[in-house]
């Protein structure tokens, strides 16, 4: 499975821990240094496999009214998040479309340099600063979080929280756990998840789509073994 991943989706970050793997495109945080990075991922549609009708949506997509305010959303979340812990922050003024296999998200790399003090700030401070990100819980987060328990009606687990690795010298590079399946203890059954963010100009139809396209890549993988 993840030899699949990491064929079909080059351009994420493929995991496998615990029996929870999968390739997400969303990094929440890397930290090299003092240089802290942040991809934030809200806004997407999927891909019909055609280059010339691709291209098309990505300009949609980077017009989308919709999309822009789920975008901005999010990445106001994790500037906001990032700011106490930086001297300095980079916020681009509008998002990139990265496209993957089966789908293209609005995409910004916020960046900032963490405080130079008698106390560095550490990766672990830096994560807990972050998740949960808007693009998975929602803004303002408490209200958010108290939302989703009341009405999403599944226990997530560890679907869509912090993975990665963080070396001796304290940085590290810690994704958003999704795109992602959980293998059941005797490894007969997995479980898929996939989620999309829902603002007032949604329509269900539409994000019911997107959470199947964002299955695809589980889906695809087992389908192959």
């Amino acid at each position: 499975l993840i030899q699949r991943l990491e064929s079909e989706y080059p351009t994420t970050w493929v995991f496998l821990v615990e029996k929870l793997l999968g390739a997400t495109p969303e990094l929440l945080v890397r930290l090299s240094k003092s240089l802290v990075t942040s991809r934030v991922l809200a806004g997407t549609i999927r891909k019909t496999g055609a280059e010339a009708k691709d291209l098309a949506l990505a300009a949609t997509l980077a017009k989308s009214s919709k999309d822009l305010e789920e975008h901005e959303y999010a990445v106001r979340s994790v500037a906001d998040a990032l700011a106490p812990y930086c001297s300095s922050t980079n916020v681009p003024e509008a998002p990139f479309v990265l496209h993957l296999s089966n789908v293209m998200h609005l995409a910004t790399d916020v960046t900032g340099v963490v405080n130079d003090s008698a106390n560095p700030v550490d990766m672990f401070t830096v994560i807990n600063a972050l998740h949960p990100s808007a693009a998975v819980c929602g803004t303002p987060t408490d209200s958010a979080r108290n939302v989703i328990s009341e009405i999403e009606g599944m226990n997530r687990g560890r679907y869509a929280g912090p993975v990665g690795w963080i070396d001796a010298r304290g940085d590290g590079e810690v994704g958003i756990a999704l795109r992602c399946g959980e293998i059941n203890g005797d490894a007969t059954a997995i479980r898929l998840f996939a989620g999309c963010g829902i603002v007032a100009g949604s329509n269900e139809e539409e994000e019911l789509a997107e959470s199947q396209a964002k299955l695809m890549p589980m889906r695809t993988a087992l389908a192959t073994l």
